[in-house]
């Protein structure tokens, strides 16, 4: 497990270019006798291992690519070498999250070794692809292809079961002016005094609230005015983006239509007032050079904590000295699609501190991949090995 972290770390794997992590997975899955491997057109990689009899088809979902590395100078480790100095590996994406991805590939290996294929069902491990570009989007060919039953994210829980998620959108809101000579200010249409007109009203917008899951909260983020810069010109648009963090059961109908209200009221009031809010739309490469494209809203989503995978996977963990509470992720993770658009049984597990996620100097501790290995091993225990 270590070697194996250690080699996924030096695999460098920005979004889009996550091929060299493929390979090596794909070779881990060859030499550990899975019986299927495919490989999509995104380039998530899935690993699979049959049961020899009906029972549960259980995803382990970890992605594979990392934000990038800004300025290796300021880091003390290799953020490319997979050091290990007091019992923690360093380097980009040990946390975050390929730490997660070679506990759960040698889990499998592990229970596949003690118990050949007499278990009840099939067990899939996914490496997905654009995960820190787009939660979900890549998923949803992964999902399609395996159909899973259960869900297990990776993301870092410090050893905990994560039952639900806020997601998140990106709302872009335009205001429409008149150009003009700013000498002649009067004969144009300012869209930067429009933009000011509505921002204090789109304040007054109340998200809803979720007793687990707190607020959702609408932020302000950039705002950015055209022609930019305006070089003695009234601009005539201006595109703020708003950060949007979604509670489970919203949609993106209802999460637009406070936003339009607002604006379709000081349309009333002033008919020079224009404006349009829509969801962000962003398109990227895989390494595979097919194109990934998303619209940015990524559901939340939450478990009843009394469903019986639940129960079953918390029970065992208890037995294997694990002891892990039950919480919520505090970002976003690939569940927006498995669980917020899917609906389909998901819960998190992982190593490391949520916080770890993207910093200088990122590491994971040896002793937390170990216990996340043991406990990736009870999940399997819980659902497939049942008399």
């Amino acid at each position: 497990m270590i070697s194996l972290t250690q080699a996924l770390i030096r695999a460098k794997s920005y979004s889009g270019q996550e091929r060299q992590v493929v390979d090596t997975l794909t070779e881990f899955f060859r030499q550990n006798h899975f019986d299927k491997i495919t490989i999509d057109d995104y380039g998530n990689v899935i690993g699979s291992v049959y049961g020899n009899r009906p029972g549960p088809a259980i995803l382990f979902d970890g992605h594979i690519d990392t934000v990038p590395v800004v300025d290796p100078s300021v880091w003390t480790h290799d953020p490319f070498g997979g050091q290990i100095e007091d019992g923690c590996i360093y380097g980009r994406g040990t946390s975050d999250m390929k730490g997660a991805v070679a506990a759960m590939s040698c889990a499998i290996a592990s229970f596949v070794k003690d118990n050949g294929r007499d278990f009840a069902g099939s067990i899939h491990i996914a490496g997905v692809v654009h995960e820190e570009c787009f939660e979900g989007v890549a998923a949803r060919a992964i999902s399609k292809a395996v159909q899973p039953d259960i869900v297990v994210i990776g993301e870092a829980s410090e050893l905990n079961l994560k039952i639900g998620q806020r997601g998140r959108a990106e709302i872009k809101i335009e205001t429409y002016g008149k150009s003009a000579h700013s000498a002649n200010p009067e004969k144009g249409v300012n869209a930067v005094y429009s933009m000011c007109r509505l921002i204090p009203r789109l304040a007054e917008i109340e998200p809803p609230t979720n007793p687990r899951l707190n607020k959702g909260i609408m932020e302000l983020t950039d705002i950015l005015s055209s022609p930019y810069p305006g070089a003695s010109v009234v601009p005539d648009l201006c595109t703020a983006t708003y950060d949007r963090r979604l509670l489970p059961g919203e949609t993106k109908e209802s999460v637009l239509a406070p936003v339009l209200e607002v604006i379709k009221k000081l349309e009333q009031e002033d008919p020079r007032f224009k404006a349009k809010a829509y969801f962000a739309v962003a398109e990227e490469e895989c390494y595979t050079e097919n194109k990934i494209t998303g619209e940015r809203f990524f559901p939340g989503w939450l478990m009843d904590p009394e469903e019986d995978y639940i129960r079953k996977i918390k029970a065992r963990m208890d037995e294997l000295g694990i002891n892990p509470r039950l919480t919520e992720y505090n970002f976003c993770t690939n569940g927006s699609h498995y669980a917020g658009e899917a609906g389909i049984r998901t819960i998190g597990f992982g190593p490391s501190r949520e916080n770890l996620a993207h910093t200088v100097d990122e590491y994971v501790e040896i002793e937390q991949l170990e216990k996340a290995m043991l406990g990736y091993i009870g999940i399997m225990e819980a659902l497939l090995k049942e008399d």
